[in-house]
This record gives structure tokens, C-alpha cells and sequence, in this order.
């Protein structure tokens, strides 16, 4: 679990000690809304002094993160393995004090599963079962599986986000929504492909809700709040007026975006990559899509979000979503 941010004016390497830095990049005001963003992660901690051992950590260059010339699997393969094996630090260098509170919140945002933020409904002990068996389900050595699991979370976090005082059904819908694909697409991708892509997605949907309905079954939940859960997943392929169903929406599109989309276009092309970026613009309501202007994206998919806004009200072509 991320515990620390540190940023550093020098350069870092996730082997060398990066010179101690006397005066915080924060200032107060950008230091209050990240703690507002990212409950539980100390922020622009002082780095160690040079000799001293340090915690476990991640190191991001912020050049080469303001630049899209990050490995980003290589940094989530490590950061994977420093999680696994408790809490880690991550380290940011290269940082000016004019850029450190935006660089520190975009890639903040790209590693927030790893913080796994908690509310009121989702710190019971029933709520860690659900987590749990959630968990379970994923071989996380299975590349697709692995980025649908980290999907996942990474919804469940963004809801958090958008809204602190989600209930227990959103969350758990959050973490389930996307489960039927370990049966349908858990070695390949095979959506892009569908004739008819709404009819495609009602089919996940339905058979998300029941997988969902039948692993959630014997964990303690009440039974008004299992319904609930199995009729988000049931429904979220298709935008509704219902407050959970809009959040859940918003949540799954802000993921895309934040941390799935630089893959999908490597895994899909870019034709097929417009078609899912136009697709997931249409269902952000406003103050969620008010958000992507801070979340940093590749230029390819940045320049496809630039050019959709004066269509994004349009109904999409049913064989051309994703």
C-alpha cells in the first residue's frame, strides 16, 4: 500500500538516494486538496538524508512522466511487487515548485489503487469479505486479467472520489462490474468484434450481475443490498438517471481514461480507440468530465478527448462503441 510521496528537485533512480531536499514543492494550499484527494498517503516527505537507509519505493522521473516516455508497465510491475509485499514509498524527481502540486496529482491519480481508500460503509468487516472474494476470482498473472482487476479497484477508488459517501451496493458494484469478462475475455479481447457492440454489452452486463449475484451470495450481505448490487452491474452499460448507476458511470469512465486508455490504444489501434473514447466522453456527466483536463493521458488519446467535444451529445453507432 502507498504510504509516502516524496518529491525531490534532483533526479532519482529507484537504486541511488536523491539529494536532500531542504524546502517542501508543496505549497499549503496544493498540500490541503491533495490530502483531500488522497486520504491516508503522507504527502512531500522529507527525503532521507544520503547514506540512510530507506523504505521500499517506487521512483518516477517527472520529466519523463511530463513527457509520456514513462514505461508504464514497468512502473506498475514493480509498484505490483512493492504492494504485494506491504507498504512502499514512491519518489518523485526532477520536480519544479511551479509543477510539483500538478505532476504529484496526475500520477497520485494513476496509483490510487494502491492507496484503497475506505468510507464508513466499506470499513466492516463485510465489506472486506466482499474485497476478498473479489480478489480471489483474479489470476493476477494473467496480463488481461490482471488489467481487469486493477480496473476494478481503480473504479472503486475514483467513486470514492467523486463521492466520499458512497454506499456499500456502489462499491461493491464498483469492484464487480466488469467480472463477467473472466469468463469471455480473460486471454483475449474479443468485444471489437461484436455486430451488434450494445447488444455485446447488455449480454456482459446480464451475466456480470448473475456471477456477481452468485459470488456475493454467502458473505453476510443483506439481501436488499445484494439485489441492489446485482441490479447496478445489471445496468451499467447503458446510463440511467439512477444517482448510484450515474456515479458507477462516471467512476468507470474516469478509470478509463486515467489509467487504462495509453494500453487500450497499444492493445486496439487507434480507429477503435476514438470509437471508445467518444463512447466513454458521452457517458460522463459534466462535473465528472470537468476532471480530465487533470488527469494525464498519452497525446494520441489526449488529442482524440480535444476533438470530440461538439459531438459527445450525439447517440454513438451501435457497432462502433467500445
Amino acid at each position: 500500500m502507498l504510504k509516502r510521496l516524496i518529491l525531490v528537485a534532483g533526479s532519482c533512480s529507484s537504486s541511488d538516494d536523491p539529494p536532500v531536499r531542504q524546502t517542501p514543492l508543496l505549497s499549503p494550499s496544493d498540500k490541503a486538496e491533495l490530502s483531500r484527494e488522497f486520504p491516508g498517503v503522507e504527502l512531500d516527505a522529507p527525503a532521507p538524508p544520503r547514506g540512510e537507509p530507506h523504505a521500499a519505493h517506487a521512483a518516477i522521473d517527472a520529466r519523463a512522466w511530463r513527457a509520456s516516455a514513462l514505461d508504464l508497465w514497468a512502473l506498475d510491475t514493480h509498484l505490483h511487487a512493492l504492494d504485494a509485499r506491504g507498504s512502499f514509498d514512491l519518489w518523485i524527481g526532477g520536480l519544479d515548485r511551479d509543477g510539483a502540486a500538478r505532476t504529484a496529482y496526475e500520477v497520485l491519480t494513476r496509483c490510487q489503487r494502491f492507496i484503497r481508500r475506505r468510507n464508513l460503509a466499506s470499513a466492516s468487516a463485510v465489506f472486506a469479505r466482499v474485497f476478498t472474494r473479489h480478489r480471489d476470482l483474479y489470476d493476477l498473472d494473467r496480463p488481461l486479467v490482471r488489467a481487469d482487476y486493477d480496473h476494478a479497484v481503480d473504479v472503486w477508488q475514483w467513486m470514492l472520489r467523486l463521492e466520499p459517501r458512497a454506499s456499500v451496493a456502489a462499491q461493491a458494484a464498483a469492484l464487480f462490474h466488469d467480472v463477467e469478462r473472466l469468463v469471455s475475455e480473460a486471454n483475449v479481447r474479443i468485444e471489437h468484434r461484436a455486430a451488434d457492440y450494445q447488444a455485446f454489452k447488455d449480454e456482459h452486463a446480464r451475466r456480470g450481475a448473475a456471477l456477481t449475484r452468485s459470488a456475493l451470495a454467502d458473505l453476510g450481505l443483506a439481501p436488499e443490498v445484494l439485489e441492489r448490487v446485482g441490479a447496478l452491474v445489471a445496468s451499467h452499460e447503458r446510463p440511467g438517471d439512477d444517482a448510484d448507476l450515474a456515479l458507477l458511470n462516471d467512476a468507470d469512465a474516469l478509470s478509463f481514461f486515467s489509467l487504462n486508455s495509453g494500453g487500450f490504444l497499444d492493445y486496439y489501434g487507434p480507429e477503435h480507440t476514438r470509437a471508445k473514447v467518444a463512447y466513454t466522453l458521452r457517458r460522463l456527466r459534466p462535473e465528472a468530465r470537468a476532471r480530465l483536463p487533470r488527469i494525464r493521458c498519452c497525446p494520441e488519446v489526449e488529442a482524440m478527448i480535444l476533438g470530440e467535444p461538439r459531438r459527445a451529445s450525439a447517440p454513438a453507432p451501435a457497432a462502433t462503441q467500445a
